[in-house]
């Protein structure tokens, strides 16, 4: 990687700039955490957990805790575009650095993907007339707006994200507000106390609503500070989600209780119009779609960057690591990430697409932490400032690979799996042929 200080053309990361402190990283994080995930997933907690429902958001809090810990030291570590692409390849090699720049694509693009096309599905319900061609056209239109919006400069976009972190928040907060006078106590009573097995199955899908980190962290080389911004932005948004996503569960369950279950599209939108009738149900389904528009622009403010980093580094063609020259932005790979994520998101389903991009993330997730504690034995600081330092010594480190791979093995199985594995032997197939090209040419 090129990660020395001097604009060129054979260091695109110094032509970017850095515009990202510690409440735009954390309302990125937020925005990328916070999206479709808690309008839907709540009804799938209940279906399997019953009342014990918030366990699953429990154990996922504590994965994922132990996970960013790591995303901490590591982003603290190593500042250059391509956040955990960069992280991994700089710890354990281009191989294994190649693996993990792919599986951020293979997160952000599925999860983008299932993201919008459930926007086009929330605003269908709206309007429950709306012709068969409105779904791909809302598809194609959200995508080209957030293109359009990213173009013009990553402050631009943060100010975006920024504003939809504010405007998602007011139906959530509302929802608990009003809710909480409507709660039946007699709903939150466990039926039964679920074994560890059915937890964690169920949190290997709800963790869903908690990933996005992967990708906020990938503008690294546009961060103010990245030693102290990256920690504190972390672990704020991670903290402020948790709490968010509980309260919600509890006040959906105490309105509806079990009957929380039968509703898959918009549980938080049906408990809504159980306490303030039709007006209620419409004020959620707009509200989910501002957040998962938020979402969006938090993550195609992120995800591109890895198109430029993979680029950067010769691992895709040499164009797509051009910096625009007015917009200081990667307009190019800005461009086709959104043709990728638009003609995924025409072929795809939310349900499939959220599995897959939850197995992608846990494996990258797996890498990073293995990455984080290499480059605290090499004591890389390539970040500026003194380092974050994870505590516990390897420990954190153990436990978070430990917790990954037991929820990976809860959650693989179908389709999804199989997909994932024609995905990574694609990836290594393609470094093979890169590799074997690149010693021809030095041969």
């Amino acid at each position: 990687m090129h990660l020395n200080g001097t604009p060129s053309s054979s260091n695109p990361d110094a032509l970017l700039s850095r515009e990202l402190g510690t409440r735009q990283l954390a309302a990125n994080v937020f925005n990328y955490t916070v999206g479709s995930g808690i309008f839907a997933l709540p009804a799938f907690a209940v279906l399997q957990l019953g009342t014990a429902a918030p366990l699953a958001y429990i154990a996922c809090a504590v994965v994922m805790g132990l996970v960013v810990l790591c995303f901490c030291e590591a982003g603290s570590r190593v500042s250059a575009t391509g956040g955990p692409y960069a992280y991994v390849e700089t710890a354990l090699g281009p191989m294994f650095g190649f693996v993990a720049g792919c599986m951020v694509l293979s997160t952000g693009t599925s999860a983008a993907a299932a993201v919008t096309s459930l926007v086009a599905r929330s605003i269908v319900a709206l309007f429950p007339s709306t012709p068969d061609w409105a779904t791909p056209a809302i598809i194609l239109l959200v995508v080209a707006s957030l293109v359009g919006i990213n173009l013009r400069g990553v402050r631009t976009g943060a100010r975006v994200i920024e504003g939809f972190t504010l405007a998602k928040l007011l139906p959530l907060l509302a929802f608990v507000v009003v809710g909480v006078f409507f709660i039946d106590p007699a709903n939150l009573v466990w039926t039964h106390a679920p074994d560890m097995s059915a937890v964690l199955g169920t949190a290997g899908v709800v963790i869903f609503a908690f990933m996005g980190i992967e990708g906020a962290l990938v503008p690294s080389g546009e961060v103010k500070t990245p030693a102290r911004t990256v920690p504190r932005a972390a672990l704020m948004a991670l903290g402020a989600a948790t709490l968010l996503y509980l309260t919600i569960q509890f006040v959906a369950l105490g309105i509806q209780g079990l009957a929380l279950a039968e509703e898959r599209t918009t549980p938080l939108a049906e408990a809504a119009g159980a306490v303030a009738g039709p007006i209620g149900r419409t004020v959620l389904i707009v509200g989910a779609v501002i957040s998962m528009f938020g979402y969006l622009s938090a993550n195609v403010l992120s995800e591109p960057r890895g198109l430029f980093a993979l680029s950067r580094d010769r691992f895709l063609p040499r164009a797509l690591a051009v910096v625009h020259q007015k917009f200081h932005t990667p307009h190019r790979a800005i461009v086709v990430y959104g043709v990728i994520v638009a003609s995924i998101a025409l072929s795809g389903t939310f349900e499939e697409l959220a599995i897959f991009a939850n197995l992608a993330a846990l494996l990258l997730y797996f890498l990073c932490v293995i990455a984080s504690w290499v480059l605290r034995r090499k004591d890389v600081r390539l970040g500026g400032g003194a380092p974050f330092v994870t505590p516990g010594g390897g420990a954190v480190q153990i436990a978070a690979c430990a917790s990954i791979i037991w929820l990976f093995y809860e959650t693989a199985g179908g389709d999804q799996l199989l997909a994932l594995i024609i995905v990574l032997a694609v990836v290594l197939m393609l470094y093979a042929l890169r590799r074997a090209r690149a010693e021809a040419v030095s041969g």
